[in-house]
């Protein structure tokens, strides 16, 4: 009998903690707490997109050939830090906004949350901006996004800059992936997993190269963290994996007539290398780069050579590709 009582005290114990965790997170993400150790947060600023408000870091003279930078899942613009002003200072005009649901763009109650709604965001951007057309360089999800983009809005998408791009729902078998989307469960258990700091830094280190893991300094981790940390990104993240479809970019890949650079880390253990080369397969005009000593996210692991890259490519004729 007494270890029965034990048992349920320890359960009440850990649905309380569990109650005040909930209950205590933040609401939303605030700019002004953040800002101060932001990256280019003079760069920053806000638009209005289909009433949401969008935020968007942008670079060099507007009047310069664009790139749209576009982050992937859990993520946000921070990704790019490291290679928005060099692709400046190379001549470009360099647009990297936050995605609805992520980082400091609104994250509304009733939002699709799906690539082809992300995507449908972006091209009222450029209308809001005035661009006519650009260069998509889309990491992981985003990289989906963009390719979203050039199959449904090709005339507002020059060139193709796909990073470790998702292109299918492999992601939905994931067991941690699949718990967080689970009806009830996911929605208990994974703000408490998003919120234990330790947890998220190893799964983090992850996402880079063995050789990379140095790179997730504090600074970078308060960064990525920080905004996941409110519960309307928790929202976000949850709408988002429930309603993940992806498998039309594989499916409609030979569709795609931009030309279309595929940027792959060798070490990638969340979308891997065979993902890459299959897109390179389907995908015309394409050509496939893969970075020996990185892992998932190359702008960040190997930004200097990951901005020749993408310069010489966007410099190039329509078939030095």
């Amino acid at each position: 009998m007494k270890k029965r009582y034990w048992i349920a005290g320890a359960y009440g114990l850990a649905g309380a903690a569990l109650a005040v965790k909930l209950l205590t997170r933040p609401r939303d993400v605030e700019w002004e707490a953040h800002a101060p150790r932001l990256p280019h947060a003079d760069k920053s600023r806000f638009v209005e997109i289909e009433g949401v408000r969008v935020h968007v870091q942008e670079a060099g003279d507007a009047g310069n050939p664009t790139l749209l930078l576009i982050h992937g899942f859990c993520a946000s613009n921070f990704v790019w830090s490291d290679v928005l002003l060099p692709l400046a200072d190379e001549g470009f005009h360099v647009v990297a906004p936050d995605l609805v649901g992520f980082g400091f763009t609104g994250k509304p109650k009733d939002g699709e949350y799906t690539i082809e709604a992300q995507a449908r965001m972006i091209v009222g951007l450029m209308d809001e901006l005035g661009i006519d057309s650009a260069t998509f360089i889309g990491s992981s999800y985003g990289g989906a996004v963009s390719a979203v983009c050039a199959l449904d809005y090709p005339e507002c998408v020059e060139r193709l800059v796909l990073v470790a791009a998702v292109s299918n729902d492999d992601v939905k078998r994931m067991p941690l992936l699949r718990l967080a989307a689970a009806p009830l469960m996911g929605d208990l258990l994974s703000p408490v997993m998003i919120d234990i700091r330790q947890l998220v830094k190893r799964r983090m280190k992850k996402v880079y190269a063995a050789n990379n893991g140095h790179l997730l300094d504090e600074a970078r981790m308060a960064a990525h963290h920080g905004p996941l940390r409110a519960a309307s990104t928790h929202r976000a993240i949850l709408t988002t994996l429930r309603r993940w479809n992806a498998a039309r970019i594989e499916t409609e890949a030979a569709r795609i007539t931009q030309p279309t650079l595929l940027i792959w880390g060798g070490q990638d253990n969340a979308v891997p290398l065979k993902n890459g080369e299959r897109l390179h397969k389907l995908i015309p005009h394409s050509r496939l780069f893969v970075f020996p000593n990185s892992g998932h996210l190359p702008q960040e692991e190997r930004p200097a050579e990951f901005v020749s890259l993408v310069t010489e490519f966007c410099q190039a004729g329509r078939f030095q590709v």
